[in-house]
């Protein structure tokens, strides 16, 4: 038995997808790049493909042409790498994968596609990826979309969300016919004018909240659960884990979980991280081993081999974030190969 596993609930993952689609009121492209945020992009792309998803976006064409393997024909796959080398186009070309250019070079590379559908990446700000908008080409056959991306979408007030916008409305106006596609998870909820043709959401299919913590529109997909190794009772005074990390203050009752930061539970959880376990938040004692974790569950009736969540629908992804100092994005991309995933729903 796997004592570290990953559940994702299919279900809260299409009502996701649901709810982005109403509060943007366009049609929605799932981004499953990083294997869909570690969840699985074959998986994931299949259920959304139910819920109506005919688009997806990922970063590298390796994850274009594993997710055609998976999929099939039918929808569209757009690469936001675009078509990083000339020997690039033909392999991108044979699996009907579609690169968002992002720079002179690439346009080169891909010219040899004569025609084909592509996208073109303008930097409306954020100097990522992307055209500067003076140097963005003029329009040519096969350009299908048209794209930026948001900042500061997790901030809604932030002025920067409006100067993007208004940038890439000008932008897009160039290329007629193109789909236009500029909101993030956080940018499908800062109104209308920000949705275009088509979001381009994320974190919040996930079940991360558009502000960086958790929303009720947005329900939990990812549930990472460990067993319960070994319960020990610890005197006072005695320390817990390397380094003397933690040390009592009275007895205590010590429970030792099933994963550590090979697993994807970043040491960064100590001193303010927390567990659900025996139905209570307790917290995590000590540094972060590479396989285990201790967690104080004083008084709790717990048992070896019962489960402790590290995040879930009972410790928000977002909150879980904030607790080890990072974002909902890097807590899920994190969770090591080893955690057996677990589709439900």
């Amino acid at each position: 038995m796997i004592p570290a596993r990953l559940s994702i609930d299919l279900d809260a993952l299409a009502a996701n997808y649901r709810t982005l689609e109403t509060v943007s009121g366009v049609p929605v492209h799932p981004v499953v790049k990083a294997d869909a945020y570690g969840l699985g992009a074959a998986t994931v792309a299949r259920r959304l493909m139910l819920e109506g998803a005919r688009a997806f976006f990922v970063a590298r064409v390796s994850e274009g042409l594993e997710l055609r393997a998976a999929l099939g024909p039918e929808p569209e796959i757009w690469v936001l790498d675009g078509c990083p080398t000339s020997g690039a186009c033909p392999e991108m070309v044979a699996a009907d994968l579609r690169p968002v250019l992002n720079g002179p070079d690439q346009l080169a590379h891909w010219l040899p596609a004569d025609g084909r559908p592509c996208g073109i990446h303008v930097d409306t700000g954020m100097n990522r990826l992307g055209f500067r908008p003076d140097a963005a080409p003029e329009p040519f056959p096969g350009v299908a979309l048209i794209m930026s991306h948001l900042a500061c979408a997790d901030e809604p007030g932030h002025p920067m969300n409006r100067t993007q916008r208004d940038a890439f409305a000008a932008i897009a106006a160039r290329y007629p016919g193109a789909i236009r596609s500029f909101a993030n998870s956080g940018g499908c909820f800062l109104g209308p004018d920000f949705a275009f043709d088509a979001v381009r959401p994320g974190i919040c299919l996930y079940g991360g909240g558009p502000e960086g913590r958790p929303d009720d529109r947005i329900r939990p997909v990812a549930a990472f659960t460990a067993d319960v190794l070994q319960l020990r009772d610890v005197p006072a005074g005695e320390s817990v884990g390397y380094s003397r990390g933690f040390v009592t203050e009275r007895p205590m009752r010590v429970a030792t979980i099933a994963a550590g930061y090979a697993d994807g539970v970043l040491r960064s959880n100590s001193p303010r991280g927390q567990v659900h376990v025996a139905g209570q938040l307790r917290p995590i004692l000590g540094r972060i081993s590479m396989d285990v974790l201790a967690v104080d569950v004083t008084g709790l009736d717990v048992g070896v081999g019962d489960a402790a969540e590290l995040f879930g629908p009972h410790r928000l992804l977002d909150d879980a974030a904030r607790a080890a100092g990072t974002v909902a994005w890097e807590l899920l991309t994190s969770v090591g190969r080893r955690v057996e995933r677990r589709p439900c729903g």
